[in-house]
């Protein structure tokens, strides 16, 4: 029996979505190979010092700030707990977009151009058109689930998109909007890594993009999987996925969002290193098409956790 603690909740933008994946992965657990505890990280963090002892692993079920970024990450290490996501370095390259971005431009993988504006900088909308055009998607750097994010096509609409994203954090991403067919590529696995299916993600008429209502509200975004590309596109990004998988150094799994231009190039917009999890979420609906089915993913990623520790 596994001593398995769910950490969920937490204080970011994306509280809810991480309760509903916690009351999915609790219900879909085997209770004849888990003991599950469960702690809110808005709460209960005092609590889950206070039982480490009696826990075999932690299964962080948190999204965003104070959660996908390191902190967490950083505060198991401390108490020797095994988890199932990447670690400090991973987490904190992957939330922050400008630093995976660059990682990916090191990794050779393109990425859609952008500029990264700081909080109190003065904000050229002129030249920032002129030199990424129109339409553009401004973004928080260090947010996640679409929180804050949004579509200029207007010169003159630049400015107070920014301010509206600074709302969330302190760095902005204005990146050029590349058309095309959104994707997204899972990566499971410690050493040797197995590229997940492809999911094609098709938002609804009322949609321009898959944002957070896109995401969360049902019936909104039809998901396809496998993704309706060529061979040769679905292996690109598959390889792309790994490979991003590797230039943020991450383990046990993560998820990469894609765009296929309508040239047929593949771009990396993002990588999630704690995707939604839910029998319905992306990463579970690829690896149900893997042959894993979400019990069964669940068994794998703490199985993986567990070996993890056991290497260091």
């Amino acid at each position: 029996m596994i001593n398995l603690a769910l950490l969920y909740g937490g204080k970011s933008a994306e509280r809810d979505v991480s309760i509903a994946g916690a009351n999915e992965v609790e219900r879909a657990l085997d209770r004849n190979k888990y003991m599950v505890f469960k702690y809110d990280a808005a709460t209960d963090l005092e609590a889950l010092v206070h039982d480490a002892k009696r826990l075999d692993c932690v299964f962080i079920l948190l999204h965003g700030r104070f959660g996908e970024d390191g902190t967490v990450q950083g505060m198991l290490d401390l108490l020797g707990l095994p988890y199932q996501s990447a670690g400090v370095l991973g987490s904190s390259m992957a939330m922050d977009k400008h630093v995976s971005k660059v990682m990916y431009q090191r990794a050779g993988l393109q990425t859609p151009a952008w500029m990264c504006v700081r909080r109190g900088e003065e904000v050229d909308a002129g030249h920032i058109v002129d030199r990424l055009g129109l339409p553009l998607i401004v973004k928080p750097s260090g947010q996640g689930s679409s929180v804050g994010i949004g579509i200029v096509e207007d010169h003159e609409d630049l400015t107070s998109m920014i301010d509206e994203a600074f709302r969330w954090d302190s760095h902005v991403i204005v990146e050029e909007f590349v058309k095309g067919t959104e994707i997204t590529g899972g990566v499971l696995g410690l050493d040797d890594l197995e590229a997940l299916p492809i999911v094609e993600i098709v938002p609804g008429e009322d949609f321009a993009f898959f944002d957070y209502e896109a995401k969360y509200k049902p019936g909104a975004t039809t998901e396809i999987c496998p993704a309706r590309l060529s061979p040769e596109l679905t292996s690109l990004a598959q390889d792309m996925a790994i490979k991003a998988h590797e230039a943020l150094r991450l383990s046990i799994y993560s998820r990469t969002d894609m765009i296929v231009s309508e040239d047929g190039e593949i771009y990396c917009i993002e990588t999630n290193t704690i995707p939604g999890m839910t029998p319905t979420s992306l990463f579970p609906q690829a690896a149900k098409v893997h042959g894993l089915d979400f019990p069964a993913l669940l068994d794998r990623l703490i199985e993986l956790a567990i070996e993890r520790k056991g290497q260091e």
